[in-house]
């Protein structure tokens, strides 16, 4: 167990969990310090409303009040000077999920939410259910959830229901984050490759996944997705109880009767109809997981959809941001090929008659890379017109891993595709407010702050002077 502690620093605080406990923790009265280098909206914001001032950058001042427990975040490596000093000083440390077990998650009922895709969509849901319900969960959610104040709290309550990142711990713990959690109750929404700096291919994310079954007790549940072909092999060697979810036949828990509209998805689970307010049938799938969960732990249907009905929403998923001269820009968190395209796919039911712009930061580990070359000119087909960033942090990666822009926009015009590589973003405003009119919807694809360009955008559009940065 860690040691009762009356401050904490975090080394990395602005990443959107570390900034939620951390957040979570102050209002327990505990006194907060962090540090980052990437401070911005929304979680630069979150912080600051709460009395959180991040010191911008790492270096050994930040912690020479030697706070009684330093928390590392997992984009922290070593040569940090703060991660150093914490070494050289034998200052008490742990990782974020460490601290979460430890502290947390030791004696709740645990419902972990996993998968490459709609982890935070699914457990902001879940989350949103059990608290119609009455239930007053504990929560810790990778994003900000808009029915709650932010994405972590800590209640009384013997539920506690989090989002379990395959990601690797720390850089002095490289198991998966969700190894940590505890599950009582496991979702699997899907497996993809994902992760290209950590994860060796497929195979090596199906073990961590398989590593995290293996934890589930023999009096709880696995909820899988059982149309997943990266999923259906794992489940032969679990020991817990498994309902298999899904549009095909042969799962338990079956979605029927889908129907997609510009507002909303709907779909029947046996004699029941859910209405959901949002879009895409990818969206209806994180739904399934938690109606599923929901029924086992023992609500109702009708209580479901009344959560359903109410839910707003996560920030950064097909979030719109503003219409500014009659052009719509929404932010949205996607950053891997599948992400990217089935959220498209639903905008473009939303707004099917509208013209669809796609702007792409890539930046995460994976789409750095050249992993997801062929992948990513498809992940655009539903738009009508792509503008690609520069690779984040180029220079980092040998040109010949790394992802190839140029390459992208070839294969994009092949497809009939109007598409433009501009590396940086006073060149995407100008083409942006040069190009788009009104009607149009632009959907700004990033995992990072993207240097605000939705605001800036929003802002040019608004006083539409296409030569302004």
């Amino acid at each position: 167990m860690l040691p009762s502690f009356q401050s904490v620093h975090f080394v990395g605080i602005c990443g959107t969990a570390m900034a939620s406990v951390a957040a979570a923790l102050a209002e327990k009265g505990i006194r907060i310090t962090g540090s980052d280098n990437n401070a911005y909206p929304p979680m630069s914001t979150f912080l600051t409303e709460r009395g959180i001032l991040p010191a911008s950058g790492f270096s050994e001042e930040n912690l020479s009040s030697e706070p009684d427990l330093v928390v590392i975040g997992n984009a922290i490596s070593r040569g940090n000077p703060e991660a150093e000093y914490v070494l050289d000083r034998k200052l008490p440390y742990c990782s974020l999920p460490e601290l979460l077990k430890a502290t947390f998650l030791r004696g709740k009922r645990s419902i972990v939410v996993t998968g490459t895709h709609g982890k935070t969509t699914t457990t902001s849901l879940l989350a949103w259910v059990f608290e119609r319900s009455g239930y007053d969960p504990s929560f810790l959610i990778g994003g900000l959830p808009k029915n709650f104040s932010g994405g972590a709290r800590f209640t009384e309550s013997e539920w506690f229901i989090i989002e379990g990142d395959e990601y690797d711990t720390a850089f002095f713990d490289k198991r998966s984050k969700f190894v940590h959690y505890l599950p009582e109750i496991g979702i699997i929404n899907n497996i993809e490759f994902d992760h290209a700096d950590v994860f060796e291919n497929l195979g090596a994310i199906q073990t961590s996944f398989r590593h995290f079954m293996n934890l589930i007790p023999r009096n709880g549940l696995l909820l899988a997705n059982g149309d997943d072909t990266n999923v259906i092999p794992l489940l032969d060697a679990a020991f817990c109880p498994i309902q298999r979810m899904g549009f095909g036949q042969e799962v338990e828990v079956r979605a029927s009767d889908l129907r997609l509209s510009e507002g909303d998805s709907e779909f029947k689970v046996g004699g029941s109809k859910f209405i959901l307010p949002l879009a895409g049938e990818f969206n209806v799938r994180n739904a399934l997981g938690v109606v599923a969960c929901a029924r086992h732990c023992g609500l109702d249907d009708a209580l479901i959809q009344s959560a359903f009905e109410t839910f707003k929403g996560v920030q950064r998923r097909m979030e719109v941001k503003g219409t500014s001269g009659g052009v719509t820009v929404i932010d949205d968190f996607g950053h891997h090929p599948t992400a990217i395209c089935e959220t498209l796919r639903a905008l473009r039911i939303r707004h099917p008659d509208q013209r669809l712009w796609a702007v792409f930061e890539p930046r995460s580990n994976t789409t750095r890379r050249k992993v997801f070359q062929q992948e990513l000119a498809q992940a655009f087909s539903n738009a009508d017109a792509i503008v690609i960033a520069q690779v984040a942090r180029l220079e980092l990666l040998d040109p010949t891993d790394r992802l190839n822009p140029e390459r992208l926009i070839d294969d994009l015009r092949s497809m009939g595709k109007s598409a433009h590589y501009l590396p940086t973003v006073p060149a995407i405003l100008d083409q942006l407010t040069a190009s788009t009119k009104p009607g149009d919807i632009v959907c700004v694809f990033s995992n990072g702050g993207f240097e605000n360009i939705h605001t800036r955008l929003l802002e040019r559009l608004n006083d539409g002077q296409g030569n302004v940065s």
